[in-house]
Parts: C-alpha cells; structure tokens; sequence
C-alpha cells in the first residue's frame, strides 16, 4: 500500500509539474493479478484497484491499518470497469456485470475478486473510507429488479446535464449516497460524457467539508484529460491517461477537459454526505 500525505494549498501553488504529479496523481492502479492501493491522509481514503485475470485476490489489511482485517474499521466502495467478475464477502458470491458496483460494509472480514473469463478480465475499481457502523452489504445495478441484497439504481439519481453547445453533455449515475444505498460516509457514482462534449465539472467548485478523487476512462491510448485543480485563483493542471487517479483535496477545484468524451468514476469523503453541498466558483473568478 502506498502512504501519500496531506499537502497545504500555500505549498501546492510552488510545485513543478513532477511534484504536483507524484502527490495527487494516482497511476498503474489496473495492475493484472494485484491488488494496488494508495492511502491517502487526506480524510483517509485509500483508493485502489482489484484486477484478477488468472488468479483469485484477496483483500488484506496489511501493515498500514493495523488492523485484524482491511473492514474492521472501514466501509468500501467498488465499481468494475471491466469484464464481468464475482466479488466473494464472507463467502456470499456476488455476481458484478461491467459498470455494477457494490458497498461492502464495516466488519466484513473475507473478501475476494475474480474474473469470469481471463480474456476479458473484471477491473475493480476500489474506495475505502473510515466507518464507525456497519451498512448492510450490497450489489449495485443500474437496471434490472430489486431483490434481497441488491439495489436498483432510482431514476433520479441517473441525472442528464449540460448541453452539447457547451461542450459538458453528460449523465451523472449515483451508486453510493443516502436514500439509496446507505454507507457511514462514503459516496461514489459515474459520469459519463456524450460524443462531442469534454468538459466536466464545469462551472466548477469546491466543497470544504469533503474530499473527492476521480478515476478517468473509456479513453484511447492516444487521448488524454486535463485535468484542473488548486484553489481558484491558484489553478494547476495535471495530464491525465487512460485509467488514471487524481486525488482533490477540499479546497481545490476539480474538472476537467479531454481530447474526446470520456467516463470518470467520482469518490467522496468528509464531513457529510449532501451531494449538493458545494461552493460554486464563478467563471469569472478562476486565475
């Protein structure tokens, strides 16, 4: 597990480009047959990558949380970006399609992933974040019944915004939040650019009392976002690939804008969970 540590904005506006890369950008995650974690002491969330092709992985603690098992004080968040696989909690299978996810709650002890097919692995795409109670474990689908175990993503949190002439038509999926899937203080969901739009995020914000880290995808190898960060009248910019982290601290802004459309994966953490709770910045204001 790699340890990054917290970075004040007073320093952050004197860094070069290598230095603002090895603190917040987070690359190499979709390792095949590895676990790869990164914690962060930014509100403690560790973010990483399950990608089994011809192995089973199975989630441990390791040294950095000194505890018994990775959950014994945490909660987590996985969303598969790849081919289809089974997450094992406990000994329940758990069956997760591309662009499933799921919440696996405090106290879970055993946990596992694998692929169904090694040709097309599954990615599991990983946040974890301090828990202080136990939330029911579930799987999350974006269509289909309700059953015992799973939830069916509501239609309103499936949100269409922006528009083509402004270059940020997108559809934000919400896997994680309260009224839908209960977790202690973790949130995650999905947004998706459509053909012709770039932009993200966009007017942009910040919000205080949480952090947030996006994964970039669905990008070619020859396309990139470039993604903006710092404190408004401080903005920094930091190239991003195919697959690839970036964390944000609280007081930054995050957007971006890319050679083509894309999908990235939002994570949040902090203070609270009302996803509506930000301070927006106006065009104007950004230097």
């Amino acid at each position: 597990m790699e340890l990054r540590t917290a970075c004040s904005p007073k320093d952050v506006k004197h860094y070069t480009t290598e230095r603002l890369r090895d603190e917040f950008l987070i690359q190499g995650l979709f390792t095949p047959d590895e676990i790869k974690l990164v914690y962060s002491h930014i509100d403690r969330i560790i973010v990483g990558a399950a990608t089994p092709v011809e192995k089973k992985l199975v989630l441990t603690a390791g040294e950095e949380l000194r505890a018994d098992y990775f959950l014994q004080r945490r909660e987590l968040g996985v969303i598969n970006i790849g081919g289809a696989g089974r997450v094992t909690v406990d000994g329940k299978v758990y069956n997760v399609a591309p662009r499933e996810g799921m919440y696996i709650g405090m106290g879970s002890k055993d946990i596992s992933f694998e692929s169904d097919n090694a040709e097309d692995p599954a990615k599991f795409y990983l946040n974890s974040a301090p828990a202080h109670r136990t939330c029911p474990t579930v799987l999350i689908k974006r269509e289909g019944t309700p059953e015992e175990g799973v939830v069916i993503i509501k239609d309103e949190n499936k949100v269409e915004l922006g528009s083509l002439e402004e270059s940020n038509h997108r559809v934000i999926c919400k896997y994680i939040l309260p009224g839908q899937v209960e977790s202690c203080q973790l949130e995650m969901g999905m947004t998706s650019l459509k053909p012709g739009s770039v932009w993200n995020s966009m007017p942009c914000h910040t919000h205080d009392r949480r952090m947030e880290v996006y994964l970039y995808f669905d990008l070619p190898e020859d396309a990139f976002v470039m993604h903006y960060m710092g404190e408004p009248t401080e903005t920094r910019h930091i190239v991003m690939r195919n697959e690839e982290a970036v964390i944000s601290p609280s007081w930054s802004i995050h957007c971006g804008s890319g050679t083509r459309n894309y999908t990235f994966i939002w994570g949040m953490v902090g203070e609270n969970q009302d996803f509506d709770d930000m301070d927006g910045v106006g065009m104007k204001e950004l230097l």
